[in-house]
C-alpha cells in the first residue's frame, strides 16, 4: 500500500505522442511523480532498478519487448511493481489486454480515439484518475504479479450469517431502504448473478474454472469493460472452464451450464420468453447506471423479478459501488448473497457496502467462492 508518499510512475510507450500525453496527465495528479519514460519494454526493464517505480503505464503493443513480455519479466524480478496497461480498442488489443490482466496487471485504459488534443488529454485524465487513486489505496495492487498476490492459497475463513458484528450493522439499512431483513424465504438457487470490475479478469480466471460443468444453472455476469474486450474475456475464459462461457446476445434463451458475460458498452437484463415460462437475455442501450454500462445494479434488478427466492448473487472485486442497490433488492427477494472478502480483492469497493450493511450471507476469499456457489445450487 502506497500512502503518504508520492507514487513513482514509469511511462512506457513506443509512440512519443502517447508517452508525452500520459506523462503530462500523470504529472497533474497530486501525489504522483513521473520518474522516467521508455519507448520499449527492454529499455523499461533496464530503468526499473535505478528509477525504482511503483507503477508502470505499459503499452501493450511495442517493438523489441511488448507489454505482455514486460509483465513476464516483472513477475520474475520486480513483482512489487504494478502495471496499468494502455490498449487499443481492437480485437487484438482486447486479446492481449485479457492476457495482461490474467498475468496480474492492475487495470487498463484505452488510447483516446479523438483527434482533438485537448479532448484526448481529458479522456486520458478521466480514465487514469480513479485507477491511480485505487492503486495507491489498494494493499493488494502491488502484489498482483507475485504468486502471493493471486490468493490461491488463502487461509481466510468463510464467514456466514449470523455473525454478531454483521447483525449489528444490519440494523442500519442502506440509505433509502426499508430493511435489510429478507422478506422471502430462500430456497435452492436456479441462477447465479455476478457483479465484478477492477481485478475481475484475473479473479474470474481463478474462480470460474472451479465451477463444475454440470452446475445445473445459468450464470450471468457484469464485468465493467468496453466493447470488444468482453468478447475477448469470454473467449479466454471459455478455454479454461468446464462451463460454456460466451458474450451474451440479444434474445438468446438462458441455458443451464452456460456463463453469459454482458457485452461491453451495453446493458443486459433478463426478460420473459415468448412462452411466458422460460427466460431470455435482453441487450439494451439503456443509460449507464453508476457511470457503468453494463451495470450490475441493472442486471440484478431483472434477476430479482424472475427468480424470487432462487438467486445466488455474487459481488466481487471492483472500484465503486455498482451492485449495492441491486443486492438490496435481491436481498428483499430472498437471494443468497456471497461477497468476496477484503483480503483477496484487488479493490474492495464493490463488496464493501454490501458487507458493511449486512447484506452478505457469506463472505469468502476468492479461492473459496466457487465452492460457496455450488452449495447454493445443490
Amino acid at each position: 500500500m502506497i500512502i503518504g508518499k508520492k507514487l513513482r510512475v514509469l511511462v512506457v510507450d513506443d509512440t512519443i505522442v502517447y508517452r508525452k500525453a500520459v506523462s503530462d496527465v500523470l504529472s497533474e495528479i497530486p501525489g504522483v511523480e513521473v520518474v522516467g519514460v521508455a519507448h520499449n519494454g527492454k529499455i523499461a526493464m533496464s530503468k526499473i532498478a535505478t528509477l525504482k517505480p511503483d507503477l508502470l503505464t505499459l503499452d501493450i503493443e511495442m517493438p523489441v519487448m511488448n507489454g505482455i513480455e514486460v509483465l513476464g519479466e516483472l513477475q520474475k524480478s520486480h513483482s512489487n511493481v504494478g502495471a496499468v496497461m494502455v490498449s487499443t480498442l481492437t480485437t487484438d488489443g482486447g486479446h492481449m489486454t485479457m492476457k495482461a490482466l490474467e498475468l496480474g496487471a492492475f487495470d487498463f485504459i484505452l488510447k483516446p480515439q479523438s483527434k482533438n488534443q485537448a479532448e484526448s488529454k481529458n479522456q486520458l485524465k478521466q480514465a487514469l484518475l480513479p485507477i491511480i487513486r485505487e492503486f495507491k489505496l489498494s494493499r493488494n495492487a502491488s502484489s498482483l504479479l507475485s504468486k502471493k498476490g493471486r490468493f490461491q492459497k488463502s487461509t481466510a475463513a468463510v464467514q456466514r450469517k449470523p455473525l454478531r458484528s454483521l447483525t449489528k450493522k444490519a440494523a442500519a439499512p442502506l440509505t433509502g431502504s426499508k430493511s435489510t431483513k429478507p422478506a422471502i424465504r430462500k430456497s435452492k438457487s436456479e441462477i447465479v448473478a455476478i457483479g465484478i470490475s477492477t481485478g475481475g479478469p484475473n479473479a474470474l480466471t481463478q474462480m470460474l474454472p472451479k465451477l463444475p460443468g454440470d452446475l445445473g444453472v445459468p450464470v450471468v455476469i457484469v464485468q465493467h469493460m468496453p466493447p470488444v474486450f468482453t468478447k475477448s474475456l469470454a473467449t479466454s475464459l471459455n478455454a479454461k472452464c468446464a462451463l460454456t462461457v460466451k458474450e451474451a446476445e440479444d434474445r438468446e434463451p438462458l441455458q443451464n451450464n452456460t456463463v453469459y458475460i454482458a457485452p461491453g458498452g451495453k446493458q443486459m437484463k433478463l426478460v420473459a420468453s415468448a412462452d411466458g415460462t422460460n427466460r431470455q437475455i435482453k441487450i439494451t442501450q439503456d443509460p449507464p447506471e453508476n457511470a457503468c454500462r453494463p451495470s450490475a445494479d441493472y442486471l440484478f434488478r431483472s434477476v430479482g423479478d424472475y427468480y424470487v427466492g432462487r438467486t445466488t448473487a455474487v459481488i466481487m472485486t471492483g472500484m465503486g459501488s455498482d451492485g449495492t442497490k441491486g443486492l438490496q433488492i435481491l436481498n428483499q427477494k430472498g437471494a443468497t448473497i456471497i461477497a468476496q472478502d477484503e483480503s483477496s480483492c484487488v479493490v474492495f469497493g464493490m463488496p464493501k457496502a454490501p458487507i458493511e450493511s449486512g447484506l452478505a450471507d457469506v463472505i469468502a476469499p476468492l479461492n473459496k467462492i466457487a465452492d460457496e456457489i455450488v452449495k447454493t445450487v445443490r
